[in-house]
Order: structure tokens, then sequence, then C-alpha cells
């Protein structure tokens, strides 16, 4: 990598927190976001926990300080939050913001004002609304942040299922480092909808209690639903200004094995090739990675091949590694994210979050993650996974200047 791309501002909303520094909070005190299923009507109820963002559509409208009348999609609000908390952590001018790249990841769209008048739609003469048409649309998500936070540059969604997000970020320090923009808004925003947790349900992968990633009794995931941003600003920026920094992207990848429409490869083939690229782009050894932010599900496919494509790249080196999941759930589009913005808390914090429900190695890998906080660590180098159906495998790493 030649010059650097800084990241100066950051937002989150999620399970356990609106903002960041709740979300922050709720993680160095063990508290997760997991609960039963509130905001939407769903078979599921009471039996099926998920992470939902603790705010109703109407209450998601009062944080935004929107006009209810624009009937704005739940990806969207939440969206719209995050990107709002992170440009203000910038402190970026409504000019600044006006002339900023924008890249937004979703995979769940406006499915939530789908299914409310799908039924409907089936009945004859019925007339839907054109915006709950129009919103489903991956791409209506970034255009409503744009208009909200009155962006006016370039904007493009990413969806590229859970690597979503990662991707964008990916994006985002490309067009930096290739002289197209000098800052870019990235981040992505996911609902829960009953789309995704029926979906989810009938790939047997969803656990009927906390998740347990990386444990050798492992059931399945817990769905969640969030967003969260980063502004991403030129080494030229960072330097003029002198304005504070999380870090910089020190270097990434994503690698596409193919092996299957929902699972991954069993010698962790796409996994592997991320993590290594990423290293390599970033002119890293292995040993010099301090913490690991595992992609970490809780699935029985992946915490295996994961761990086995650690195992391939690390060695008897493998750095201190711990999945956020049982905190905020598995956000989908969302989570590269929202991820990234815990690795950079850890970072700058010199913590560790815990891998929560851990109790016994994977019999295979016998990996053992953090399982209790860590506190006065010196990161100077975080690496951050995000694997996605289909094999669309991304890995980042983010470093201390």
């Amino acid at each position: 990598m030649t010059k650097r791309v800084y990241i100066s501002g950051i937002g989150m909303i999620s399970s356990i927190g609106k903002n960041v520094d709740e979300c922050l909070e709720s993680l160095i005190e063990n508290r997760t976001g997991l609960d039963h299923i509130k905001y939407f009507n769903s078979i599921h109820q009471g039996v099926i926990p998920v992470c939902d963002v603790k705010y109703s559509n109407e209450e998601l409208f009062d944080l935004t300080d929107c006009d209810k009348k624009g009937n704005y999609t739940r990806t969207s609000l939440l969206g719209m939050i995050a990107a709002k908390e992170a440009i203000a952590d910038a402190q970026l001018t409504a000019e600044e913001i006006r002339n900023s790249s924008l890249i937004s990841a979703t995979t769940v769209g406006g499915m939530d004002k789908t299914e409310d008048f799908f039924n409907e739609f089936l009945v004859d003469n019925y007339k839907p609304k054109l915006r709950n048409i129009v919103g489903h649309d991956c791409a209506d998500s970034t255009e409503a942040i744009a208009d909200f936070i009155g962006n006016k540059g370039m904007i493009t969604t990413v969806s590229t299922a859970c690597s979503s997000s990662i991707n964008s970020i990916m994006l985002g320090t490309r067009l930096i480092q290739h002289g197209f923009a000098e800052r870019v808004i990235v981040g992505g925003t996911d609902s829960l909808t009953r789309f995704t947790v029926n979906g989810f349900n009938s790939l047997m992968i969803l656990d009927k209690q906390a998740c347990k990633p990386f444990d050798k009794n492992r059931n399945g995931l817990n769905i969640g639903e969030g967003a969260a941003f980063l502004v991403l600003e030129s080494e030229d920026i960072i330097k003029r200004s002198g304005k504070k920094h999380y870090g910089y992207v020190s270097g990434f990848a994503n690698a596409c094995d193919a092996f299957h429409q929902t699972a991954s490869s069993p010698d962790g083939q796409g996994a592997f090739l991320a993590m290594q690229q990423a290293l390599i782009s970033a002119q890293l050894e292995p040993n010099q990675i301090d913490y690991i932010n595992v992609h970490g599900t809780g699935t029985s496919n992946n915490d295996l091949t994961e761990g086995i494509a650690m195992k391939r790249i690390f060695g008897e080196t493998l750095p201190p590694f711990s999945s956020t999941k049982p905190f905020t759930g598995h956000t989908l589009g969302a989570t590269g994210a929202i991820e990234a913005v815990i690795s950079l808390l850890s970072m700058h914090h010199g913590i560790i979050i815990p891998n929560l429900n851990f109790s016994e190695p994977i019999e295979e890998t016998q990996l053992i993650p953090v399982t209790q906080i860590q506190k006065n660590q010196n990161l100077k180098h975080v690496l951050s996974n995000s694997f996605g159906f289909g094999g669309n495998n991304s890995s980042i790493i983010f470093s201390k200047a």
C-alpha cells in the first residue's frame, strides 16, 4: 500500500446500544442483545431468539428527527442513525459531507415494507404505495442515507451477503488510494425481517439458545440487526487538518472459493486466501497481528473451517481471537462494519472483547478464544474477518498510526 487511508469517524447502532458509547459499554460489561422477537409478527416468537435493536420504527424515527411521512424502511432508519453519528464523530462540515462519496452495504434492503403489503398485494384491485415497492431494492436505503445526511457525491451499494460491509470499506479505501476520492463514508445496514428469520431457520442454522462460537457443542447462529458506518479520509487530509483518528486501513483482501451456495470449503480455502492476501497487502507477517475479530457465527461449518484456515495461516503463533456475535448477533450485511467498529474500539482502548458462551474447544482444531475481557492490551494490528454465502470471503487489517 502507498498512502494511508485513515478512519476519522465511527457510528453504530445495534442490539446492545443506539450509539458507539452504549455499544462499547455493553461489550465491556458482557451485556448481550439477545431477546425474543418483538418488532414484527412471526410464528417463531418465543421460540427463536434474535438480537434486535431495542426501538420500534416510531422510536427510530424520533432518533433521526426525520419526518414520519417519509415512510422509510427499518434498514434505512438504522443506517441513517449510524451514518449521522459517524460524520459527527469525524466533525465533517456540511460541504465536506456533500462532496464525500458514500458506499453502503445491505442484504435485506426494504424487505420489511415488502412483507407489510405482500398479502394485500395478492388481493384484486389492491393499489400498493409506490414507496413500499421502491423501498424493497437494496439501493433504496443508500439513497435514503445520502438524502438524510446531505450527501451529493458518488454513491453506490454493495450486496455480497455477509461480507457486504467489509467490501464497502475495501472499495472506499481503494477509491482514496487511487485518487478517485479524498473522503468516503462507508458501512452497512440490515434489519430483521420474517424473510431472514424464516430463511435461516430453513437452513437449520439458527440456535434456539445463545450462540456458542468456536465451541464443540455449538448449534448455530443468532440472527441480528443493526448498522455501522466509518468515515475514511486520505492521509493528505489527516496531515493537513491534524484531526483525530482511530487508525488506518493497512491491508485487505477478498477471495471467493465458490465451493457451495451457503457452506464454506472443508479446508477453509477461501478464508485462508482472504487472510493470507490481507497480510500480504499490509506487508505484515502473521506474528505481527495482535488480535483477530473472527467471523465466528456459531455454525458447525463456519467455525471449523475458519479455525482450520487460521491454523494454516498462523500455526503456533495464533494471536488472541474472539467472536463478538454473541453480543450483537449476526447482522448480515452490517456485520463487517459493526465488527470493524468493534475492532477499532479494541485497538483504540486497548481491550479484547470476550467470546461469550465458550466452554469446550472444537475437537479438530482445539482452538480456545478469549473468554474474559482483556484490558491494557497494546494492539497495533487487528484483523477482522467476514465470510459470506457463496464463498465471498473478506479480511481487513486495521493498524495503529
